[in-house]
């Protein structure tokens, strides 16, 4: 995918940001509650308090999320965040490009073994997204 695609996909994709990236984003609920109802009640009610604190913006914690499944692993598999966590990066203005510079920060303090599969990932989402 050039860096045009790129550009166009995040542009074509976003749309205005959440003011709670949990508690406003109806289709996120729906996807926890498919994993299990009481699952997706307790997620949606414990983290929409916590994405509705006031200090650190919504993009900010998106990004904080994807830094936390680069350390945890949390990137592979059935019910992995880390998809969910870059759709929610992106709804909240986040870029491709920051997302893959704050993969490469997580090397130096992560690992490079751990963020190599986070960018694999990262691509298979891009690229089913065309």
């Amino acid at each position: 995918m050039s860096q045009t695609n790129h550009i166009t996909l995040e542009q074509n994709s976003k749309t205005a940001p959440y003011k709670n990236a949990v508690l406003d984003d109806l289709k996120l609920q729906q996807a926890l509650n498919s994993i299990n109802p009481k699952f997706g009640d307790f997620c949606t009610r414990v983290a929409g308090e916590a994405w509705g604190l006031p200090l650190i913006d919504q993009k900010t914690k998106a990004l904080i999320t994807i830094a936390i499944d680069v350390v945890n692993q949390d990137q592979v598999g059935s019910g992995s965040p880390f998809a969910a966590h870059v759709n929610m990066a992106l709804q909240q203005g986040a870029t491709r490009a920051e997302i893959e510079e704050l993969l490469l920060f997580m090397c130096v303090y992560a690992g490079f073994n751990k963020a190599a599969g986070c960018f694999g990932t990262l691509n298979d989402i891009f690229n089913s997204n065309q």
